[in-house]
């Protein structure tokens, strides 16, 4: 059977189109993922993201583990509520998965994905023996992700928490048993609120009845590819390397010492040289792009790995791992015909106004 999160009953009631997500029975869209997705453009729209796994660190060498586990620096995280974006990667330098760590009062806590779950804790729990480090899985805990322009102002009135307001990017804050940190994966302002499951649906509702619209999975990925944002088995896993995929920024090299696992490895290739790039791609024409696409540029092909619709740009997108050195024009193979795209920087979309307005549109 799939797995339900505590908001299951919520999402049946407002009629959600409910699909097997990473063993979780989630909802799709609530009835027009392209009006899901514009609402958080344009002002605010919430999500069940509680599919995904929390887990808390405690215990003397916490610090440690987390300094060998990942190749970002947990070093970083100067003081309690402060958050980082890093990778845990294999002795190749694959990508086991990709997380968010943030510093507590005492410990950390992690949230990765929701598919990779069984493979992470093992991971987890296999490192870990090495030091003195307890890893609690927190089921009790469920996760709303409140995203668009307008959403921590609602928030922050509805909850009578005006501290909210000045609740700095990658920083967290604690307002009774919410955990509010200032992240997302839509390319927008908002935040994700970690609570107990059993007060989740009370939220859900307070939400709604202040205009907060509910939001499923299919608006959710077309907004985090309009944001170049990588998604974990697309653009990403174990052998794919994050000097490949737009993720050399997340590997702290200072100070050398500091030997976290991957890292002989990921000396290795940043001495030779990586061969691919990841890039945006903007269609021209009709069509849609989707993963698994040829690419064809001058200098050798290369694929889609992320595509869609786009409806803020009004035409097909597309995340693409590409030849060094890809630009301009290029092919895209669609159902046996070559379409041209351009070659763009990530991202399409920044504060939901459009980075890339050149590109002939789909109804042209």
């Amino acid at each position: 059977m799939l797995k339900r999160t505590p908001l299951h009953a919520h999402h049946v009631a407002a009629g959600g189109h409910l699909v097997d997500f990473g063993g979780w029975e989630m909802p799709l869209h609530y009835g027009s993922q392209i009006e899901e997705h514009l609402q958080v453009r344009r002002a605010a729209g919430m999500f069940d993201v509680s599919h995904m796994t929390i887990v808390d660190l405690h215990g003397p060498d916490a610090r440690d583990f987390l300094r060998h586990l990942l190749a970002n620096e947990v070093d970083k995280l100067k003081s309690i509520g402060s958050a980082l974006y890093g990778l845990m990667l294999n002795e190749e330098a694959g990508v086991v998965d990709d997380l968010i760590v943030y510093r507590l009062a005492e410990g950390y806590r992690l949230v990765v994905n929701c598919a990779t779950r069984d493979k992470d804790l093992a991971w987890l729990a296999t490192h870990g023996r090495h030091f003195s480090v307890t890893c609690q899985e927190r089921r009790d805990l469920a996760i709303i992700a409140v995203q668009g322009p307008a959403a921590r102002h609602r928030l922050a009135e509805l909850l009578a928490l005006p501290a909210l307001l000045d609740l700095p990017p990658f920083m967290a804050m604690q307002h009774g048993d919410r955990f509010i940190a200032r992240t997302g994966y839509t390319g927008e302002e908002g935040v994700e609120i970690l609570l107990p499951g059993d007060s989740a649906g009370a939220l859900w509702e307070q939400l709604r009845s202040a205009g907060i619209t509910p939001a499923g999975l299919g608006a959710r990925d077309t907004l985090r590819i309009e944001a170049g944002l990588n998604l974990y088995g697309a653009e990403m896993d174990e052998s794919v390397n994050p000097l490949i995929a737009n993720l050399g920024w997340t590997i702290a090299w200072e100070p050398p010492t500091r030997d976290f696992i991957g890292r002989a490895a990921l000396t290795r290739l940043r001495e030779q040289g990586v061969r691919q790039c990841q890039l945006g791609l903007l269609l021209e024409g009709r069509g849609v792009l989707r993963a698994g696409q040829r690419i064809f540029t001058a200098t050798g092909e290369g694929i889609v790995t992320s595509g869609t619709f786009s409806p803020t740009l009004g035409h097909s997108i597309a995340i693409a791992r590409l030849p060094l050195g890809s630009s301009g024009r290029v092919e895209a193979e669609i159902r046996g015909r070559r379409l041209p795209a351009q070659v763009v920087k990530l991202p399409f979309v920044r504060h939901g106004q459009p980075l890339h307005p050149s590109v002939t549109p789909a109804s042209a």
